[in-house]
């Protein structure tokens, strides 16, 4: 099956689920997306135990009742499975499968008695794997009480029944077994009904496939398998970048860790790294507020990659930011607090500075989503940051992104690439600006890159390659006497044609300019004139 049917068949069990909701009054409720997040999270587990559990056990792999296989194996072997299965899935026992549940589903007080204690014996058995911790080192819970949403006692059971039955429709299974990177289209689908205004100050934006892929791919540019790589988010969001790097790395030779101040993201995040068999890196899953009090401010990480907030209100702990022990990690400054419009203030800023802060000093690596008007601004926190970028010597280059490549915002981006062992004087600089096609998506407008486009970005930058107006490898020095700007277009050779002309031929054209000029010239006079004989009729009445 395609990743395009599976993306089909997410959808509709989306859909399915706000059927569900809204069935039972809470369409729009501000308790819908918990419930859809949570059933797909207990789905998710479901299915990833089974697959897990078919490769470890011949007698399940072979099975065609896998429940009713599950359930006659003896409690040995179920510790048996359990172990060999070690983290690379939730531990379910027969009885909370969903499965199982369907088979309970017309007894009595079924959302008490099976539905609900299912959900929270399986948070509190698998909490160590796959709760999610907040700054202060707290952790949540993985599912609430889903059935207490509703008011109504005597429609908890059929709520709850009927969360199950849409769950049986299909299965994610076959899905495990390969690397569909879907999930942000999902995410997108699932968000699109919670972000009004497009998303106005607390939209959730998801990075865009090809953005994704092509960070990945620059930052990533060996062919030596390497063992044991941290990789990092501050502004994670769903993980869409994350999800890309350890693709590109390979699962098994990476740790995640992130940090985000969005609840709905860090519990979205916690679905794509079980989908995308990270369910090990669960526990370095960080809600809260990375700026103010970042839980890795003392780590180091090789790869990062982040597409931050371009613009938020930080102004209630501006001032907490401002002391001598943020001095290193905020060295070119914090953004000053606008008289109006505080929710346009370049909070950025403060993420690239904590990025730069975040790198291991030996071998560290970044790409960082930016506002293309950081790369030539002439003064300010953005020159200071530029500057330092190029004084230590870790700029390795930067891609300057089609307008409208993102579908929730028109800002123009560029990718800063950073690197601890950057060349100094094999800086590559690309403008992709003229790149993509444009096609239209509901009210709004998105560019879109071919996968030849995407191989044209990524060769560029990892050949440093020149390429007549599209691409330029510059040194640290050039880009000095510059203003520091990093901006591919300020240092594209500019050509002045000659044609060779015979001087007859020289003499016509100029005779042929002349005689345009006499005539543009005679036109001028005869409209002074008129204007003169108009001005002179006017009388006042």
């Amino acid at each position: 099956m395609t990743d395009i049917a599976f993306i089909t068949q997410t959808k509709a069990l989306i859909d399915n689920l706000k059927s569900v909701c809204a069935n039972y009054g809470l369409g729009n409720d501000g308790n819908e997306f918990k419930i859809i997040t949570q059933v797909f999270l207990y789905k998710y587990i479901n299915d990833k135990f089974r697959f897990e559990a078919r490769r470890a056990d011949p007698t399940l792999r072979e099975a065609e009742d896998f429940q009713q296989a599950f359930q006659d194996l003896s409690e040995e072997e179920q510790k048996f499975l359990l172990g060999r299965i070690g983290n690379k899935s939730p531990r379910l026992k027969p009885e909370q499968t969903i499965d199982y549940l369907f088979g309970k589903l017309h007894t009595d007080n079924f959302a008490a008695v099976y539905f609900d204690p299912t959900l929270r014996a399986i948070a509190t058995e698998n909490a160590a794997l796959y709760s999610i911790k907040s700054t202060s080192g707290e952790k949540d819970k993985m599912f609430d009480e889903l059935s207490q949403f509703i008011s109504a006692p005597s429609q908890r059971d059929a709520f709850c029944r009927a969360l199950i039955t849409k769950l049986l429709e299909f299965s994610f299974e076959h899905m495990f077994g390969e690397k569909y990177d879907f999930f942000a289209t999902i995410f997108e689908y699932l968000i699109k009904d919670y972000n009004s205004d497009s998303g106005g100050k607390y939209a959730e934006y998801y990075t865009p496939h090809a953005v994704a892929r092509i960070m990945a791919a620059i930052l990533v540019n060996t062919r030596e398998e390497v063992y044991g790589v941290r990789c990092y988010d501050p502004s994670a969001g769903s993980g869409t970048l994350l999800m890309n790097l350890a693709h590109a790395i390979g699962e098994q030779n990476c740790s995640i860790y992130s940090e985000d101040i969005s609840q709905k993201s860090s519990h979205m995040l916690r679905l794509n790294l079980i989908l995308n068999s990270l369910s090990q890196s669960i526990p370095h899953v960080i809600q809260g507020n990375t700026i103010l009090n970042s839980y890795y401010h003392n780590e180091t990480f090789d790869h990062i990659v982040s597409n931050p907030p371009f613009k938020l209100d930080f102004s209630d702990y501006r001032d907490a930011l401002d002391k001598d022990s943020n001095r290193e990690r905020f060295f070119a400054g914090i953004p000053k607090i606008p008289n109006k419009d505080r929710d346009k203030m370049a909070i950025y800023l403060l993420f690239i500075q904590h990025i730069m802060f975040s790198m291991d000093p030996r071998k560290g690596k970044a790409a960082v989503v930016v506002p293309t008007g950081f790369i030539t601004a002439q003064s300010g926190i953005e020159k200071k940051i530029r500057e330092a970028m190029i004084r230590r010597n870790i700029l390795r280059g930067v891609v300057s992104m089609p307008s409208n490549i993102f579908a929730s915002t028109g800002t123009n981006v560029s990718v800063l690439f950073l690197d601890a062992q950057a060349d100094s004087n094999k800086i590559v600089l690309v403008d992709a600006s003229k790149l993509g096609q444009t096609v239209k998506e509901g009210k709004t407008q998105r560019t879109i890159l071919t996968d030849t486009e995407e191989q044209r970005i990524v060769s560029a930058m990892n050949e440093k390659r020149a390429e007549e107006d599209f691409s330029v490898v510059v040194s640290a020095e050039e880009i000095a006497t510059k203003n520091y700007s990093f901006s591919a277009g300020q240092y594209f050779e500019v050509k002045i044609e000659y044609v060779e002309i015979t001087a007859e031929e020289f003499a016509e054209k100029m005779k042929g300019y002349t005689q345009t000029l006499e005539g543009l010239f005679a036109e001028s006079h005869r409209l002074e004139e008129e204007i003169k004989k108009q001005l002179g009729g006017l009388r006042h009445e």
